[in-house]
């Protein structure tokens, strides 16, 4: 029981600290987008290997943000049972429709290579942005900001890890949501108040006994051989 249970909270805890790096990298390294998608892919191909890391840093970061995010919920399984539930269903389809739209991000790269036609691969990402792209814009959109709001109600709720850690994780929201319309400063902000959250959680999870890891199954077979023995 102990060493699956163990590989369950480590490979946890490596997601969450995986994906807090992968996404400040990618922050830190994204073009200034701006105006339409012609200047985006400009500036795509001004950016150079920067943009290149920065989008692979962005697709790279959506599955260990499933599986950080789900690991975390796991711990509230007993004290807050349905926000557990509902956290992770939003993280897991978060993660899902971002990494869908990161597969547009690495498109970008090849188009803006293209220099002599900016214009139609402008059309062509604009037509897909207002169309089958919309519905996997949004689940990525609306399952990350719910399952991280889930994600620190019921960390509040359960009194899971420091109790500051919920308060960060909402001011990274906001930050990130409603002070970049304010502040060219508010996306680095926010990078950083995403990436102290997540080391957090990390570290909460790292240090929990792999008993709260454990499968029922797992559990219920480790208490019989212990009622053999004794």
């Amino acid at each position: 029981m102990r060493d699956t249970a163990t590989i369950h909270r480590n490979t946890a805890a490596a997601s969450l600290a995986g994906c807090a790096v992968l996404t400040v990298v990618s922050v830190l390294l994204m073009p200034e987008f701006g105006g339409d998608f012609v200047d985006r892919l400009q500036a795509v191909a001004d950016g150079g290997t920067a943009s290149t890391v920065s989008a692979l840093g962005f697709v790279l970061a959506q599955l260990p943000f499933a599986v950080g995010l789900v690991g975390v919920t796991h711990l509230l399984r007993d004290r807050a049972p349905v926000l557990s539930v509902l956290g992770a269903t939003f993280a897991v389809l978060g993660g899902f429709g971002h990494a869908v739209y990161g597969g547009v991000n690495l498109t970008m790269l090849a188009m803006a290579r293209d220099t002599a036609n900016l214009d139609v691969h402008a059309e062509i990402l604009a037509a897909g942005e207002s169309g089958v792209g919309i519905p996997f814009m949004a689940m990525g959109l609306l399952g990350t900001v719910l399952g991280i709001i889930l994600l620190a109600v019921g960390l509040w709720r359960a009194q899971v890890g420091p109790r500051w850690v919920p308060p960060v994780l909402i001011a990274f929201l906001l930050t990130e949501f409603i002070g970049a319309g304010l502040s060219a400063w508010a996306g680095y902000a926010a990078g950083l108040l995403y990436l102290v959250g997540l080391m957090a959680l990390a570290v909460v999870v790292a240090r929990t006994s792999p008993a709260a890891w454990a499968t029922p199954t797992a559990v219920a077979r480790e208490r019989a051989a212990h009622a053999v023995v004794g």
